[in-house]
This record gives structure tokens, C-alpha cells and sequence, in this order.
């Protein structure tokens, strides 16, 4: 008899809960004054409440240097500069705009911190060693 632990219904229920997010974010975007233009697959590139939002599959050497698990972290740009994101144990995204509030899809989470942001312009990030 095979049964499913908690732990593979929970990895289940958040990969179907990312596909759904996503589905949902395209359906957000296109009813709001984004306009996103057309881009190869996996890649964002989109004006939203007068802000532009990139968003860049990751590349082969990992994000940031491969530091908080980066390998396979896209790159996530307003304005040209970088949003710090980060992606949780269960699938979802945070970024350092708002470390207590999780998202889908790195769009959904760049579409809040352009809401959060109110107009000012990312600070560059710092990124150094111990």
C-alpha cells in the first residue's frame, strides 16, 4: 500500500499552487495598466503603475554568486535596478522590499514592491563576505 507522506501532498499542493499563481498573475497584469511585451519564455518585461518591471530567467552560474541557495534565482530588475529576491522552502517569494509578505511568482512579488516602493527608486544592494 503506498501512502503519501505530508511532506509530498504539501510539495504537490505548492506546485500546483505556483502553476495556478502564475496563470493568475498573467490574468492580474493584463486587467491592470501593465503592458507586458512579448518575450521569450520564462522572461518578463512590463510596464506596471508607470514603473517597468524586467524579470530574466536565471543563468547557468547561479544569482548573486550562489549565496542564500542563488542557483536557479531569476533576475529581477525596476527600473534597471535589482530587486533582491529570495525563494522559500514551500515555493514562495520573498524579496528585500518586504521579508514578512510571500508571493506566488517573481512577477507578483515585483508588481508589490513597485506598489510598496510608492515612487522611490531601489538602493543598491551590498553584497559582501564574512
Amino acid at each position: 500500500m503506498n501512502k503519501i507522506t505530508r511532506r509530498q501532498a504539501l510539495g504537490t499542493t505548492a506546485g500546483a499552487l505556483t502553476v495556478l499563481g502564475i496563470a493568475g498573475a498573467t490574468a492580474h497584469a493584463a486587467a491592470t495598466d501593465s503592458r507586458a511585451a512579448t518575450t521569450p519564455a520564462g522572461t518578463v518585461d512590463e510596464v506596471y503603475m508607470g514603473r517597468r518591471i524586467q524579470i530574466a530567467p536565471a543563468a547557468g552560474g547561479g544569482h548573486h554568486g550562489g549565496h542564500h541557495g542563488g542557483a536557479g534565482l531569476p533576475t529581477v530588475r525596476i527600473d534597471g535596478r535589482e530587486l533582491h529576491v529570495m525563494q522559500n522552502a514551500d515555493g514562495t517569494w520573498i524579496s528585500v522590499v518586504n521579508h514578512y509578505e510571500t508571493y506566488s511568482d517573481p512577477a507578483s512579488l515585483a508588481r508589490a514592491a513597485v506598489r510598496e516602493l510608492q515612487g522611490s527608486q531601489l538602493a543598491p544592494m551590498q553584497m559582501g563576505g564574512m
